[in-house]
Formats: structure tokens, C-alpha cells, sequence
């Protein structure tokens, strides 16, 4: 396994310096953030797949030899199944974008979300995205990339306490994956949206090894005194948040050793959303050595030796 994160935590460093700064600090893979550019053209943190060509493409991959990375995934999560017809085109039409370009620099996982029609139930939705994602998965398949579902509820998305990414518990994933039994769909595993939903992550890596394409590392902090006040259901109740790893409740050693028992040796990517440490690129940066030195102690690099 080799330690990485996702480029979208940056807010005012180019790409390119991501690059470079993360392999002179001791990581090994980045997940690029490619969600479209911002208006006005600016790039900032994110890779740009929609003027992607063959030129750009060996020059990005020559960068990113240069500094000792490799990209373990492009990252677009958004709602393949919006009601709106316009949205939801535009979705489909970027996310093939991304698709296209991890096939051009030779990356095998592409992350995103299932999304929900904010005009149906749950099950309706699922309904809809089989018939949805087979066409997504094959258009991918032809490409030789995989698509890797991340399973964040979006809890509010849709609508006051209704989840807005249907792919956020096994019950769902099960129902998916035994309807589109192909390679390549799997999970953009994340432990610390299972943990903070009552759901055993643990025998959930277990029970999924064979769909886990990629994971992502980030720890949660649930403050006891807030659920015992006011629960967990009501809206606006605080009462957990994201953490770099190591500063909240994952047992680290305990699922990087299920993930090794399940045949995982992927990227471990941090999805950096730690309030403790943001609010300026400085701070998201000692957030990720933190969380790289705290997850090493764990993880054995490609040569067998612990990162620095």
C-alpha cells in the first residue's frame, strides 16, 4: 500500500506544485481532484480534463515521474441521476471527460458518486441507477478504467435529512453489485462514513475485499455530549466531524490489516477535511504529514520499508 491524498484540499496551490510537494514529503500517490475548472478559467487545484490532449497528458506524466507520484485515481463525485435533464447531462458529460482522460494517462480508477433523482425514494433511485451506471461501466470498461463509488451519504443534499449519494451502506452496494456483476465496479472505500452511521467498516472491508479499488483515509470524531443532548437526527446537531487520521475514532492498525488480509496493497488517499487544520494551504499541508506519519506506522511501502 502506498500513502497519497486528494488534491481538493489545496485552495490557492497550482496543481503542478501539489505535485512536486507531495513527493519531497514522502508520499506516493494523489488522487486528482477534476471536477470542471471554476468560472473564469481558473485552474487552482484541479486537473483539467476537458482540454486534456496527448501532449498534455505526457507532460503531466512526466511531472509526476519526476517527483516520485503516482495517480492512484481522478476524482469527479456529483449526481449521475439528477432529476434535472440538463444537469444531469452535464454531469454524464464530464464525468465521460474523466473517464477519457484516465484512460489517456493511464490510470485505471475513476471515483464518483451514484447521486440520487432528488424526485424518487431510495429504492426508486437505485432502480434507475442500474439501468444508469450499466451504460456509465461500459463506456468505461472499453476505455480500461474502472469506476470507484465513494459512500458519502450527503445527508441534506436531496432535501432536510435525506441522503443525496444512495451508495452509502452495504444494503445498497448489494443490491447494485449483484446487478451489474462486472470487473470494473467497485467502492472508493471510506471508513469514516460507515463508522459515524452506526456500520461496521471493519466487516464491511471484509465482506466487499473483492469490490475495494481504492480507499479513502479519513478518520471522525463523534462528541459524546452533543448525541446525548440532542441525538443524532436533528438537523444542525454537530455532533461529529471529519479527521485527519489518528485524531479520531478509525481503529487504523485494525483495517489497514483487514485490507492486507482481503488482498488490498492500493493507494490509502486522504480526503482532507480536517477544520483543524485548513483555512490556509500551510496548515492543510502540516494536516497531511500529520496523518502520513501517523499512518505509516502501519503501512510498508512497495520495497518493504516503513516512509520517512
Amino acid at each position: 500500500m502506498k500513502l497519497g491524498f486528494l488534491t481538493a484540499c489545496f485552495q490557492a496551490t497550482a496543481l503542478e506544485e501539489i505535485v512536486r510537494w507531495a513527493g519531497a514529503n514522502g508520499f506516493r500517490t494523489l488522487e486528482l481532484s477534476s471536477s470542471p475548472m471554476a468560472p473564469g478559467g481558473r485552474r487552482g487545484n484541479q486537473f483539467d480534463v476537458v482540454h486534456l490532449d496527448s501532449g498534455r497528458a505526457a507532460a503531466f506524466k512526466s511531472l509526476c515521474t519526476e517527483a516520485g507520484i503516482e495517480v492512484s485515481c481522478l476524482t469527479y463525485c456529483d449526481n449521475p441521476l439528477a432529476a434535472s435533464a440538463e444537469r444531469r447531462q452535464a454531469v454524464h458529460k464530464h464525468l465521460r471527460k474523466v473517464i477519457d482522460a484516465a484512460a489517456l494517462i493511464g490510470t485505471r480508477n475513476v471515483s464518483t458518486f451514484v447521486g440520487r433523482n432528488e424526485e424518487k425514494s431510495v429504492r426508486d433511485s437505485a432502480i434507475e441507477g442500474i439501468d444508469v451506471f450499466r451504460e456509465l461501466l461500459a463506456y468505461a470498461a472499453d476505455k480500461g478504467v474502472r469506476i470507484a463509488i465513494e459512500n458519502w451519504p450527503g445527508v441534506g443534499v436531496a432535501g432536510e435529512g435525506l441522503i443525496g449519494n444512495i451508495f452509502a451502506s452495504p444494503m445498497i452496494w448489494e443490491q447494485m453489485f449483484e446487478a451489474l456483476p462486472v470487473d470494473n465496479f467497485g467502492l472508493n472505500f471510506d471508513p469514516s462514513h460507515l463508522y459515524w452511521q452506526g456500520i461496521d467498516y471493519l466487516q464491511a472491508a471484509r465482506t466487499f475485499a473483492e469490490r475495494i479499488f481504492h480507499v479513502h483515509v479519513k478518520d471522525t470524531e463523534v462528541f459524546s455530549n452533543r448525541v446525548s443532548s440532542y441525538g443524532t437526527i436533528q438537523p444542525g446537531n454537530r455532533w461529529y466531524r471529519y479527521r485527519i487520521p489518528g485524531f479520531g475514532a478509525i481503529d487504523w492498525a485494525q483495517f489497514v490489516s483487514v485490507l492486507a488480509e482481503g488482498g488490498y496493497d492500493g493507494p490509502l488517499s486522504t480526503e482532507h477535511e480536517d477544520p483543524v487544520w485548513s483555512g490556509t494551504d500551510d496548515k492543510v499541508k502540516a494536516g497531511l504529514i500529520l496523518g502520513r506519519k501517523y499512518l505509516s506506522t502501519f503501512v510498508a511501502d512497495v520495497a518493504g520499508h516503513l516512509p520517512a
